[in-house]
């Protein structure tokens, strides 16, 4: 509610709410009860525009919206961002309020924004964000940043291992043009992102949280959620668990971790996506549902657990034309950071 006050004096016009998961829980796009919007990248096949905030990329792409206001879990941001070629920004925890936003899981929630390119990005930020609130002084103090050559931590890690072959091309030669621009990049030791995305897909903290909002506040609703949302909360710890006390255990440890990435970069790059945005037809089975939503959320899930900021942006198409996403991971706090690299990204590459 502060973030759409603060819009609006900034002079924004609000289009319309665009169409996301059922209460923001899932990566794929798909929200049964309304149609799925469109990946604007296919015109042939019907592929999922990613989640939860699926229509928020699409706006962009489809011209109906210069910026785009989402929520990012686990990736709901960054996931969308990425599959439609767009700019996603989870910014660090507690940057922006989240104030009257539905929450999923209020230890993982960040509000954010998505947008056709990092110069927009960034005068969204400066708009918004309470450290500025004007976004050319913003724009004015990144401009150095923005022109310098940086070196990105690339982790051994499974999320790159998984990455398809024809997108891990696209994003060599990104990496390749980037050290053509003076960049470096520095193999290091993942322990920490695997460990991550493990915690995201197994320690149940979104769900359990999901769960105890939905008993606490909609216990009528839980009859009415659809298979694909209501099936992945079974079996989720109570928020009074052990279990749960203990996968937050697990987490702070992690976070407490997560600078031994910086330590010889100044930011970590992942890949936005590790497959294609799959086919709506293909996904609405619930077992290859499951099978998509985990592999969409494993390259953005680790940033999530760690507590750490991270943009995604586009850096080419793969041979079948969809867009492919890097993703750029910051310590935390670092924001400002991670927007002057990105601009420094946008400038060595162009827009694909």
């Amino acid at each position: 509610a502060r973030l759409v006050a603060q819009f609006r004096r900034q002079g924004a016009v609000l289009m319309g709410k665009t169409h996301t998961v059922e209460f923001a829980y899932g990566a794929v796009g798909l929200n049964p009860h309304y149609p799925t919007p469109r990946n604007p990248w296919d015109a042939r096949v019907h592929r999922v525009p990613g989640g939860s905030s699926a229509g928020a990329g699409v706006s962009l792409v489809e011209g109906s919206a210069l910026v785009a206001l989402g929520t990012d879990t686990g990736g709901s941001i960054r996931i969308p961002a990425s599959l439609t070629g767009t700019v996603g920004l989870r910014g660090s925890p507690g940057r922006w309020p989240i104030d009257g936003v539905v929450p999923l899981s209020p230890t993982l929630d960040v509000v954010g924004g998505l947008t056709r390119s990092v110069e927009d990005q960034v005068y969204l930020f400066g708009a918004v964000d309470p450290s500025w609130g004007d976004p050319f002084r913003l724009r004015m103090q990144l401009a150095p940043l923005a022109a310098a050559s940086l070196t990105l931590a690339i982790p051994e890690c499974g999320v790159w291992k998984a990455c398809a072959p024809g997108i891990a091309a696209v994003l060599d030669e990104a990496l390749r043009a980037l050290e053509g621009a003076g960049w470096a990049r520095r193999a290091v030791d993942g322990s920490e992102v695997d460990e991550a995305e493990e915690l995201y897909r197994t320690g149940g903290i979104a769900a359990a949280e999901l769960n105890a909002f939905l008993d606490t506040e909609l216990p009528e609703w839980r009859p009415r959620l659809h298979p694909l949302v209501g099936a992945r909360l079974q079996g989720a710890p109570a928020t009074d668990s052990p279990a749960y006390r203990k996968a937050l255990d697990r987490r702070r440890a992690l976070m407490a971790r997560a600078e031994v990435l910086f330590r010889h970069a100044d930011l970590v790059a992942l890949p936005g996506h590790i497959r294609q945005a799959p086919p709506v037809s293909e996904v609405s089975n619930p077992q290859r549902y499951a099978e998509a939503n985990t592999a969409l959320l494993a390259p953005t899930a680790p940033a999530s657990i760690l507590g750490l900021p991270a943009l995604t942006l586009p850096v080419g198409r793969d041979a079948a034309g969809l867009p492919v996403g890097l993703q750029l991971v910051a310590p935390g706090g670092a924001d400002e950071r991670l927007l002057g690299a990105a601009l420094a990204v946008e400038a060595v590459l162009g827009s694909p």
